[in-house]
Formats: structure tokens, sequence, C-alpha cells
């Protein structure tokens, strides 16, 4: 131990505070958050925060598989929009 450093010692973790949850904090899981960035920035969320939010609802049956289609279009045109975004950003950097 000669040599060493309080600093090479891993500093203790805090421990969570009461009512404090996981992720709880984070927009991406929040759907009014993230409706409101999308509304203020233009910004969509990722696909997997979208997914995730509607995990963590309690959804009907009906509801989930109705919500579910939508994600699965969603999905597919947030990667199409993507590849389109990355195809012009190449040839912007290019010039």
């Amino acid at each position: 131990m000669e040599g060493r450093t309080h600093a090479s010692v891993p500093a203790a973790k805090p421990p969570p505070r009461l009512g404090w949850r996981y992720n709880d904090g984070m927009y991406h899981y929040d759907p009014n958050t993230a409706l409101e960035e999308l509304n203020e920035d233009a910004t969509l969320p990722n696909p997997v925060h979208v997914r995730d939010m509607i995990l963590r609802k309690k959804l009907t049956a009906d509801r989930s598989l109705e919500l579910n289609r939508l994600f699965v279009e969603y999905q597919k045109f947030f990667g199409e929009a993507q590849k389109l975004g990355k195809e012009i950003l190449k040839q912007l950097t290019a010039y």
C-alpha cells in the first residue's frame, strides 16, 4: 500500500434517496417530456426509448397491440430518416 494515494481508492456510492427510482429523472422514459422536446426542438426520441415508454405503461391488450403497430411504423421511418440524415451529413462533410 506504500505510495498509494487516496485518489486511487474508489469513492463510495451515495445511498439512494427515499422515494427514488432508477431512471426516474431521465427524459427518455417520460413521454410528456419527450413530446415537449419534440414540439420545441423537433427532435425524435430514439425508438429504444419509445419502446421503454410503451412497456412502462400499464396498457390493456388492445391498446398495447395498437401502440405496437404504430411503434413498428415509427421504428421503420426513424431508421429511414437516420439513413437519409447520415447521407446528407456525409455529403456535406465531403465539401
